[in-house]
Protein backbone atom coordinates (compact mmCIF):
# COMPACT_ATOMS: atom_id res chain seq x y z
CA UNK A 1 0.00 0.00 0.00
CA UNK A 2 1.43 3.33 -0.86
CA UNK A 3 1.81 5.92 1.84
CA UNK A 4 -0.64 8.06 -0.27
CA UNK A 5 -2.85 5.59 -0.26
CA UNK A 6 -2.79 4.64 3.38
CA UNK A 7 -2.69 8.02 4.49
CA UNK A 8 -6.09 9.09 3.05
CA UNK A 9 -7.36 5.52 4.55
CA UNK A 10 -6.51 6.83 8.19
CA UNK A 11 -7.56 10.68 7.03
CA UNK A 12 -10.83 9.42 6.16
CA UNK A 13 -11.66 6.67 9.27
CA UNK A 14 -10.52 9.40 11.81
CA UNK A 15 -12.94 11.73 10.62
CA UNK A 16 -15.10 9.02 12.15
CA UNK A 17 -13.85 10.21 15.89
CA UNK A 18 -15.07 13.55 15.50
CA UNK A 19 -18.48 12.01 15.14
CA UNK A 20 -18.03 9.36 17.84
CA UNK A 21 -17.12 12.09 20.40
CA UNK A 22 -19.55 15.15 19.35
CA UNK A 23 -16.71 17.43 18.40
CA UNK A 24 -18.71 18.36 14.66
CA UNK A 25 -22.33 18.98 13.92
CA UNK A 26 -23.32 18.58 9.98
CA UNK A 27 -20.39 19.17 7.89
CA UNK A 28 -18.11 21.20 9.91
CA UNK A 29 -15.08 20.74 10.72
CA UNK A 30 -11.67 18.79 8.99
CA UNK A 31 -8.70 17.06 9.49
CA UNK A 32 -5.63 16.44 7.28
CA UNK A 33 -2.61 14.43 7.60
CA UNK A 34 1.09 14.56 5.92
CA UNK A 35 2.12 12.01 3.75
CA UNK A 36 5.15 10.89 5.19
CA UNK A 37 8.23 11.28 3.14
CA UNK A 38 7.13 13.63 0.78
CA UNK A 39 6.04 17.57 0.69
CA UNK A 40 1.71 16.52 0.22
CA UNK A 41 -1.05 16.08 2.33
CA UNK A 42 -4.58 14.80 2.44
CA UNK A 43 -7.32 17.10 3.86
CA UNK A 44 -11.36 16.58 4.25
CA UNK A 45 -13.06 17.25 1.31
CA UNK A 46 -15.23 20.92 1.61
CA UNK A 47 -19.26 20.22 2.59
CA UNK A 48 -19.13 16.68 2.40
CA UNK A 49 -21.63 14.04 4.73
CA UNK A 50 -19.22 13.03 7.65
CA UNK A 51 -21.37 9.65 6.22
CA UNK A 52 -20.16 9.82 3.13
CA UNK A 53 -16.50 10.12 3.50
CA UNK A 54 -14.10 7.52 2.58
CA UNK A 55 -10.33 7.43 1.45
CA UNK A 56 -11.17 7.91 -2.51
CA UNK A 57 -12.94 11.48 -1.65
CA UNK A 58 -9.99 12.63 0.72
CA UNK A 59 -8.17 15.29 -1.72
CA UNK A 60 -4.08 15.33 -1.86
CA UNK A 61 -2.72 19.04 -1.74
CA UNK A 62 1.04 19.94 -1.98
CA UNK A 63 2.18 22.03 0.76
CA UNK A 64 1.05 25.82 -1.13
CA UNK A 65 -2.43 24.11 -0.25
CA UNK A 66 -3.15 23.37 -4.46
CA UNK A 67 -5.02 20.18 -5.41
CA UNK A 68 -2.54 17.79 -7.04
CA UNK A 69 -5.00 14.58 -6.69
CA UNK A 70 -8.66 14.27 -6.17
CA UNK A 71 -11.96 15.48 -7.71
CA UNK A 72 -13.66 17.70 -5.05
CA UNK A 73 -13.08 20.79 -3.56
CA UNK A 74 -10.89 20.67 -0.35
CA UNK A 75 -12.08 22.16 2.95
CA UNK A 76 -12.05 25.83 3.47
CA UNK A 77 -9.33 25.97 5.77
CA UNK A 78 -7.12 24.15 3.82
CA UNK A 79 -4.28 26.94 3.29
CA UNK A 80 -4.45 27.56 6.71
CA UNK A 81 -3.52 23.34 7.34
CA UNK A 82 -0.82 23.90 4.45
CA UNK A 83 0.83 26.98 6.38
CA UNK A 84 0.53 24.92 9.39
CA UNK A 85 2.94 21.92 7.41
CA UNK A 86 5.39 24.43 5.62
CA UNK A 87 6.33 26.00 9.36
CA UNK A 88 6.51 22.98 11.44
CA UNK A 89 8.08 20.01 9.45
CA UNK A 90 7.39 18.23 13.08
CA UNK A 91 3.65 18.40 12.74
CA UNK A 92 2.28 15.46 11.16
CA UNK A 93 -1.87 16.01 11.73
CA UNK A 94 -4.10 18.63 11.86
CA UNK A 95 -7.78 19.02 12.87
CA UNK A 96 -10.19 21.48 13.69
CA UNK A 97 -13.76 21.34 15.49
CA UNK A 98 -16.11 23.30 16.15
CA UNK A 99 -16.81 21.49 19.71
CA UNK A 100 -19.17 23.39 21.56
CA UNK A 101 -17.37 23.90 25.11
CA UNK A 102 -14.12 24.71 23.13
CA UNK A 103 -16.15 27.15 20.92
CA UNK A 104 -17.70 28.83 23.87
CA UNK A 105 -14.25 29.62 25.39
CA UNK A 106 -12.85 30.62 22.17
CA UNK A 107 -16.21 32.83 21.44
CA UNK A 108 -14.98 34.69 25.33
CA UNK A 109 -11.30 35.10 24.36
CA UNK A 110 -10.60 33.23 27.24
CA UNK A 111 -7.56 30.81 27.32
CA UNK A 112 -8.51 27.58 29.60
CA UNK A 113 -6.49 27.70 32.91
CA UNK A 114 -4.16 24.25 33.64
CA UNK A 115 -6.17 23.10 36.90
CA UNK A 116 -6.55 19.98 35.94
CA UNK A 117 -3.52 17.09 35.69
CA UNK A 118 -5.46 16.17 32.59
CA UNK A 119 -4.41 19.93 31.01
CA UNK A 120 -0.96 19.35 32.26
CA UNK A 121 -0.39 15.72 31.61
CA UNK A 122 -1.98 16.45 27.50
CA UNK A 123 -1.01 20.04 26.84
CA UNK A 124 1.68 21.09 29.53
CA UNK A 125 -0.37 24.31 30.38
CA UNK A 126 -2.91 26.14 29.74
CA UNK A 127 -4.88 25.61 26.37
CA UNK A 128 -4.59 29.02 25.01
CA UNK A 129 -6.50 31.69 22.83
CA UNK A 130 -5.07 32.63 19.12
CA UNK A 131 -6.29 36.30 17.54
CA UNK A 132 -9.07 36.48 15.43
CA UNK A 133 -8.17 35.82 11.24
CA UNK A 134 -11.06 35.44 8.76
CA UNK A 135 -11.26 32.37 6.88
CA UNK A 136 -10.18 32.07 3.28
CA UNK A 137 -6.32 32.19 3.21
CA UNK A 138 -3.57 31.39 5.23
CA UNK A 139 -4.31 33.95 7.96
CA UNK A 140 -5.80 31.13 10.69
CA UNK A 141 -2.33 28.94 9.98
CA UNK A 142 -0.01 32.30 10.94
CA UNK A 143 -2.27 32.65 13.91
CA UNK A 144 -2.35 29.05 15.07
CA UNK A 145 1.24 28.43 14.38
CA UNK A 146 2.44 32.04 15.76
CA UNK A 147 0.65 30.82 19.40
CA UNK A 148 1.28 27.22 19.25
CA UNK A 149 5.26 28.04 18.76
CA UNK A 150 4.73 30.45 22.15
CA UNK A 151 3.12 28.33 24.44
CA UNK A 152 3.80 24.79 23.03
CA UNK A 153 0.17 23.54 23.12
CA UNK A 154 -1.03 21.33 20.37
CA UNK A 155 -4.41 22.86 20.99
CA UNK A 156 -5.27 26.35 20.01
CA UNK A 157 -8.47 28.18 20.39
CA UNK A 158 -8.81 30.51 17.22
CA UNK A 159 -10.93 33.91 18.72
CA UNK A 160 -14.39 33.69 18.05
CA UNK A 161 -13.95 30.40 15.71
CA UNK A 162 -13.07 27.36 17.76
CA UNK A 163 -10.20 24.84 18.20
CA UNK A 164 -7.34 23.54 16.13
CA UNK A 165 -5.16 20.83 17.52
CA UNK A 166 -2.00 19.64 16.11
CA UNK A 167 0.40 16.44 16.61
CA UNK A 168 3.21 14.89 15.51
CA UNK A 169 0.48 12.53 13.45
CA UNK A 170 -3.33 12.71 12.61
CA UNK A 171 -4.13 10.20 15.66
CA UNK A 172 -2.39 12.46 17.79
CA UNK A 173 -3.85 15.66 17.11
CA UNK A 174 -7.74 14.06 16.83
CA UNK A 175 -6.99 12.98 20.59
CA UNK A 176 -5.74 16.24 21.47
CA UNK A 177 -9.11 17.53 20.02
CA UNK A 178 -10.80 15.25 22.05
CA UNK A 179 -8.94 15.68 25.53
CA UNK A 180 -9.40 19.40 24.87
CA UNK A 181 -13.37 19.18 24.70
CA UNK A 182 -13.09 17.39 27.93
CA UNK A 183 -10.97 19.80 29.56
CA UNK A 184 -12.45 22.94 28.37
CA UNK A 185 -16.21 20.88 29.69
CA UNK A 186 -15.02 19.87 32.84
CA UNK A 187 -13.32 23.47 33.78
CA UNK A 188 -16.61 25.48 32.87
CA UNK A 189 -18.65 22.92 35.05
CA UNK A 190 -16.01 23.78 37.87
CA UNK A 191 -15.87 27.59 37.46
CA UNK A 192 -19.82 27.13 37.94
CA UNK A 193 -18.95 26.42 41.31
CA UNK A 194 -16.36 28.92 42.08
CA UNK A 195 -12.85 30.18 41.59
CA UNK A 196 -10.34 26.74 40.46
CA UNK A 197 -6.79 26.88 42.04
CA UNK A 198 -4.01 27.07 39.16
CA UNK A 199 -1.34 24.06 39.50
CA UNK A 200 2.01 25.69 40.15
CA UNK A 201 4.19 26.19 37.28
CA UNK A 202 6.53 22.91 38.69
CA UNK A 203 4.16 20.36 39.18
CA UNK A 204 2.76 21.15 35.50
CA UNK A 205 5.71 20.37 34.31
CA UNK A 206 6.37 17.30 36.10
CA UNK A 207 3.46 15.66 35.28
CA UNK A 208 3.58 16.58 31.52
CA UNK A 209 7.46 15.28 31.86
CA UNK A 210 6.16 12.13 32.79
CA UNK A 211 3.02 11.72 30.71
CA UNK A 212 4.47 12.27 27.57
CA UNK A 213 7.59 9.90 28.77
CA UNK A 214 6.77 7.60 31.12
CA UNK A 215 2.75 6.88 30.70
CA UNK A 216 1.51 4.16 28.72
CA UNK A 217 3.29 0.95 26.65
CA UNK A 218 6.88 2.59 25.82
Amino acid sequence: MSEVRRTREEVASLHAELVRYGLVVWTGGNISARVPGTDLFAIKPSGVPYEDLNADCMVLCDLDGHVVEGDLRPSSDTDSHAYVYRHCPDIGGVVHTHSTYAVAWAARAQAVPCVLTAMADEFGGEIPVAPFALIGDDAIGRAVVDTHRATGSPAVLLQNHGPFTVGPDARAAVKAAVMCEDVCRTVHVALQLGDCKVIEAGDIRQLHERYQNAYGQQ
